[in-house]
């Protein structure tokens, strides 16, 4: 797995009018569908801008959520497997993902099943092994699962804690490059990223840790300087994209794009 950020395509959604009755944990305000159409399509020039090819795919006014595709799918180079996801109101979102998916990987794809339960949020492909955050979301038997198709194609899962109240693994965390992963200290701290290169978000700046490598980029959310510039002394090539109307749905750069 050692081609973890090298990426030659990726799916988007289009947000819609229904985006304003998404899912959140905390309701911080209603988000604003002609601010978040703007950011989207900055995050898919973003994309854009590697060379990779971008498929944007049209607003599901049934599925408010649906903007963020990530959950839908695991999409490794071998396979790629449908998510189940643990918000039964986003479930239907897979079926409508399949024809996009399919137009790649033909039937080179496999499914998570009832009664388990996977989101993409949860799922960290790493430069040796997948992580699967255990969450709300997430059940053991949905990851169980996971694990049992993924050896099939030669990939080691491993199942780690997400801390409390925090919605995805990926919430606290994102990938640099193969072995060097952005997070929070608290994620960090239960010792799930021991022999990885660990770089800290700053403090206060705990949502700048859902950023995503593509190609030569790494996608943050704009508004946090301190880790920007970290990761620019870094040696990263930092794009950031305004997320205020995602953050208000728990949503951030992972979220918004299948990438394979």
């Amino acid at each position: 797995m050692n081609s973890t950020h090298i990426f030659g395509h990726a799916i988007t959604r289009k947000p819609g009018r229904s985006i304003v009755d998404g899912l959140r944990a905390a309701d911080i305000g209603t988000p604003d569908l002609a601010r978040m159409l703007e950011a989207h399509a900055a995050y898919v020039a973003a994309l854009r801008s590697t060379g990779a090819e971008v498929v944007e795919l049209p607003a599901l006014e049934a599925y408010p959520d649906s903007v963020f595709v990530e959950d839908t799918m695991l999409c490794l180079p071998k396979v790629t497997i449908s998510m189940r996801p643990g918000a039964v109101s986003r479930q239907g979102e897979v079926a409508e993902m399949m024809p996009a998916v399919r137009a790649f990987y033909g039937e080179k794809m496999r499914e998570i099943s009832a009664p388990g339960t996977i989101e993409g949020g949860d799922i960290l492909v790493t430069g040796r092994e997948i992580l699967v955050g255990l969450s709300a979301r997430t059940t053991r038997d949905g990851i169980s699962q996971l694990t049992d198709i993924a050896r099939e194609y030669g990939y080691s899962t491993r199942m780690v804690e997400t801390p409390d109240g925090v919605l995805h693994f990926k919430t606290d965390c994102g990938l640099l490059d193969a072995d060097t992963i952005l997070a929070t200290p608290r994620l960090a701290a239960s010792g799930c990223f021991d022999g990885y290169r660990v770089l800290h978000v700053a403090p206060e700046e705990e949502a700048a840790s859902n950023c995503i490598r593509f190609n030569n980029l790494v996608i943050m959310a704009s508004g946090f300087q301190r880790t920007a510039a970290m990761l620019d002394a870094a040696g990263y090539q930092v794009v950031e994209i305004e997320n205020s109307e995602c953050a208000k749905l728990d949503g951030g750069m992972s979220c918004l794009s299948l990438r394979f």
